[in-house]
């Protein structure tokens, strides 16, 4: 029974497969064995996946200026892209201001989307001491750490966010 049943996934996987194919409206191109590792380097709320690196956000602030300033604005203050910094409205409000600051619940979730999707010229160029250096400029922006304070992969796990508390994790099992 379980050989049949084997046998008939794997041959709707198949099946699947060529549907996928004929339907396709021939967008975009296969992702080469490079891209796919480029992008598969998550970083998780507990930190895991942070590679080894360091950086503060006086480091940050020339980086910053170099690859991120055009979209982001002066200070992380919006341009064409989202403010990250200098909220004027509260999540609640109308409309609400999601920075990082008053928005992101994990530190270590910011540095996983400058590390994968940053800058937007040349997502994952970025050196991990770069990408710390950014995450701390951006963690100073918004008040949550000193000038001069170090992230690496052990202090950036311990920074609070503002906002820690404020996200619904769906998949946490309510006590009975």
């Amino acid at each position: 029974m379980f050989i049949r049943n084997s046998l008939v996934f794997i041959v709707s996987l198949i099946s699947f497969s060529v549907a996928a194919k004929e339907i396709s409206p021939n967008l975009g191109k296969v992702a080469s064995i490079q891209l796919i590792q480029q992008w598969n380097r998550d970083v998780f709320p507990d930190g895991e996946g942070l590679p080894i690196g360091r950086g503060t956000a006086i480091i940050g602030k020339a980086i910053y200026q170099q690859h991120c300033i055009a979209c982001h604005g002066v200070e992380g203050m919006g341009s064409s892209a989202e403010e990250l910094a200098g909220a004027e409205h509260a999540l609640t409000d109308t409309p609400p201001d999601k920075t990082i600051g008053n928005y992101w619940p994990y530190a270590s979730t910011l540095f996983d989307f400058i590390n994968r999707a940053m800058h937007i010229n040349n997502p994952g160029s970025l050196s991990a001491d770069e990408v710390y250096a950014v995450t701390a400029y951006l963690l100073y922006l918004n008040g949550i750490i000193e000038k001069t304070s170090v992230i690496n992969q052990k202090t950036l796990v311990a920074i609070k966010m503002p906002n820690a508390k404020g996200m619904v994790n769906i998949y946490k099992k309510e006590a009975q």
